[in-house]
């Protein structure tokens, strides 16, 4: 099984983090596949391969997506676009019994993380603390139900439409973002906080991981309660007279969680022996203190 070289499937392979994840497959001794809707993305030059994808939104795609894993000899997808998540959490079960691991959490469990109500609530009836939330404009802070990298958040002044909206508290404090390896059987193996010291665009551009053992023991309930498979991120509020607070959780891999691999392992690795595999894995030691800094990097390609 390790031997094996794979061929995983990315998705929006022309974000500006989608380098780290197609450099750690091929690190890792596999092929990636990269795609995206547009054919001139880096990670059409940076993968060993590449699709164009249509649009999430083509009533055409998933026929279109059952030929490319087809024609693609595609083991491996490694879902990271929350457009397209909840049907590849539907449609992995079919995929499985033609031999493609799709890495992705059971349908109900990515319903409740992409809807931040649901995530509000099942934290309310697990005990997991949470920020205070309401779906009239109650407090401060206005953001979508379904939502990514701080679109649509804003601290409203005035009345807004709440239609597909919340309102939360408005949290001061350190906030962390927790890169969380999750085994097949949903059991955390890694748990990363990192602190986030930049952020652009809603993407992690610096930060600092720093272990924390109130966090990791909140992490470990949720995982609990909630089954979660392969590469997922948790995001809480440490706040100034130390208690903590949770806000979402990220059922895929994330951009920053190039900062989680570097403090522990390549998780692809994790992903092919375990999830594939069905090996059973060993966490190592996390780099306490390990920080990330972000450039812009260039890739020439001849047009001739």
């Amino acid at each position: 099984m390790r031997d094996k070289r794979y061929r995983i499937l990315t998705e929006a392979s022309g974000s500006l983090t989608a380098g780290y994840l197609i450099k750690s497959i091929q690190a890792a001794g596999h092929e990636c596949i990269a795609s995206d809707i547009n054919e001139g993305c880096v990670g059409s030059v940076l993968a060993d391969d590449f699709v164009l994808m249509p649009s999430a939104s083509d009533p055409a795609l998933w026929q279109y997506v059952d030929n490319v894993l087809i024609d693609k000899s595609i083991d491996v997808v490694i879902p990271s676009l929350d457009e397209t998540l909840q049907a590849w959490a539907q449609r992995k079960h079919f995929y499985a019994q033609r031999g493609i691991s799709v890495v992705v959490s059971e349908p109900e469990a990515v319903a409740i993380c992409q809807d931040k109500w649901q995530t509000y609530e099942f934290f309310v009836e697990h005990g997991i603390p949470t920020a205070r939330t309401s779906l009239a404009q109650e407090y401060p802070l206005v953001k979508p139900r379904a939502g990514r990298g701080g679109v649509g958040v804003q601290v409203a002044q005035q009345k807004v439409d709440m239609n597909g909206m919340i309102s939360q508290e408005l949290l001061t404090g350190t906030e962390y973002t927790i890169d969380v390896f999750c085994n097949a059987n949903s059991q955390p193996v890694y748990i990363v906080p990192r602190r986030r010291i930049n952020v652009r665009d809603g993407k992690s551009t610096a930060g600092v991981v720093e272990q924390h053992r109130g966090i990791e023991d909140w992490v470990r309930r949720v995982c609990e309660h909630l089954y979660l498979i392969g590469p997922v991120n948790m995001q809480c509020f440490v706040l100034p007279d130390g208690s903590i607070k949770f806000v979402e959780i990220n059922p895929r891999i994330a951009g920053g969680m190039a900062l989680g691999f570097a403090a522990t392992e390549n998780w692809i690795n994790l992903i092919v022996r375990n999830i594939v595999g069905g090996e059973s894995i060993t966490p190592g030691p996390v780099k306490d203190g390990l920080q990330m800094r972000r450039y812009y990097a260039e890739v020439f390609v001849s047009s001739g």
